[in-house]
């Protein structure tokens, strides 16, 4: 299990990797970069922020799911993931 600082690190981690790759699109387009340039690097910020949900979501289900399933919450803690994967198409 992550203790809180581990994972809250992580999180930001990813997420100043997910701005970098953002601002540099928006130098690409202030710059009038080649568009299928700016579309990979753009990739690369929806890539970033999409490892960054991997991150959260492996947390919450060893801590907060975990728990809840140990509880004998387990129906309330699959349906909360699954309305996740059906919000996000996966």
């Amino acid at each position: 299990m992550f203790k809180p600082k581990d994972h809250k690190e992580k999180v930001l981690h990813r997420l100043k990797i997910a701005q970098g790759h953002l601002r540099r699109v928006q130098e690409m387009v202030e710059k009038g970069y080649y568009c299928i340039d700016v579309l990979h690097q753009s990739h690369a910020v929806q890539k970033a922020l999409e490892e960054t949900d991997n991150v959260i979501m492996e947390n919450h289900l060893k801590t907060c799911a975990a728990e809840a399933i140990r509880k004998g919450n387990q129906e309330e803690a699959i349906k909360e993931v699954m309305e996740v994967f059906k919000r996000t198409g996966k």
